[in-house]
């Protein structure tokens, strides 16, 4: 059995490096300054890093924000649901026997 573990290569020791201090908010500050002087230069190199980052950040909406609004439209679409089932109801119950006796 020592033979085995012998022939058998050593596992990868990993760097386990842990900042001490680290300002998400100061961060994101700097790169949206940086963004926005990119804004300011019109090179073609300048566009391409404008769009895809566009593209990159496009769809990190506050999350909290995004439930409410999705929440908000699903509440008017039931509210829109329902007042087109009444106002179908309302016409089968009062229009319709009209226009049946009016066709026969």
């Amino acid at each position: 059995m020592p033979l085995l573990n012998f022939l058998r290569p050593p596992k990868n020791q990993r760097y386990a490096y842990k900042p001490r201090y680290w300002d998400p908010d100061k961060e994101k500050m700097q790169e949206r300054l940086k963004h926005i002087e990119s804004l300011k230069d019109s090179s073609p190199e300048a566009v391409k890093k404008r769009l895809s980052k566009g593209f990159k950040g496009g769809y990190n909406v506050d999350k909290q924000y995004r439930s409410s609004a999705v929440s908000k439209s699903n509440i008017r679409l039931l509210g829109i649901i329902v007042v087109l089932i009444f106002l179908t109801y309302l016409f089968l119950t009062v229009y319709l026997p009209e226009i049946v006796a009016a066709i026969e």
